[in-house]
């Protein structure tokens, strides 16, 4: 029988190296795994290159990794949460390598498939095909690295040639992500919103890393109801159902009020 169940996060993560990349799941703040993301933190592990939607707030999710200047390098789609990061992207501290988001999401899912790359229309026409991007400033100001022209061919899907742009799957060396309930065969359901890029995430680790807020035997999840197979998951680490989670911004209207 495979178990992948690991007592603690702490144990999880240990072998999580210096100059690591880490494919993590989460959309803002939702289906963060903040508890492997506290033990990465206290494992002390740096110069990662990290590939997430967003990089949390100042000091939540992947925020605190960056507080703590571990992440050398982002691959994000959205990044306006979060003072820290601009400060660190605009004086050259902090790489960024900025990707549409459906396009980052169809990278994962294609590196963890066993597709090398895939032609899409996002992008054509912008910087995100013709390069030029800045991806890391110098002291001065001025950039220091930009992204490269990508390759751009025209298909006739429907009858219409129209150009596509080349966009390259990413594999990682680690996974990090969260789920609802999971098995010690790794297999995972996700929550609702916090489905998001969890699922894509584990795909593109070689290594997946999953917190669970609830670990059953083998066979209590219903097949239908397996959002991730195990086969992408190596390793399960139960946290609880009382975890600490946050949302960016609570809006709520006054008593009474419409």
């Amino acid at each position: 029988m495979i178990d992948k169940q690991v007592s603690t996060a702490a144990a999880a993560v240990a072998d999580i190296p210096d100059g690591a990349s880490i494919a993590v799941g989460g959309f803002g703040l939702s289906g963060n795994p903040m508890i492997l993301i506290e033990a990465l933190l206290a494992l002390g592990a740096t110069d990662l290159s990290v590939v997430s939607n967003n990089c949390g707030v100042d000091d939540w999710g992947l925020g605190v990794l960056l507080n703590a200047h571990r992440i050398r390098k982002m691959t994000s789609s959205y990044v306006g949460e979060n003072k820290e990061f601009e400060r660190q992207f605009l004086t050259g501290e902090l790489e960024l390598e900025l990707t549409p988001q459906g396009t980052l999401a169809e990278k994962l899912r294609a590196g963890g498939s066993g597709i090398a790359a895939f032609f899409t229309q996002t992008g054509v026409g912008t910087q995100v095909a013709e390069g030029g991007l800045p991806r890391r400033y110098a002291s001065d100001g001025s950039v220091a690295v930009a992204s490269p022209v990508k390759d751009v061919r025209a298909f006739d899907v429907d009858g219409t040639a129209r150009d596509y742009v080349l966009e390259e799957a990413i594999v990682t060396d680690f996974a990090l992500v969260h789920a609802a309930v999971g098995d010690r065969h790794g297999n995972l359901v996700f929550h609702k919103a916090a489905r998001n890029f969890n699922p894509l995430a584990a795909m593109a680790g070689r290594v997946c890393i999953a917190q669970v807020e609830r670990l059953v035997e083998p066979g209590e999840i219903d097949p239908d109801a397996v959002h991730l197979p195990g086969v992408f998951v190596h390793r399960v680490v139960e946290v609880g159902p009382d975890i600490e989670k946050r949302i960016e911004k609570r809006t709520v209207r006054t008593e009474g009020g419409e």
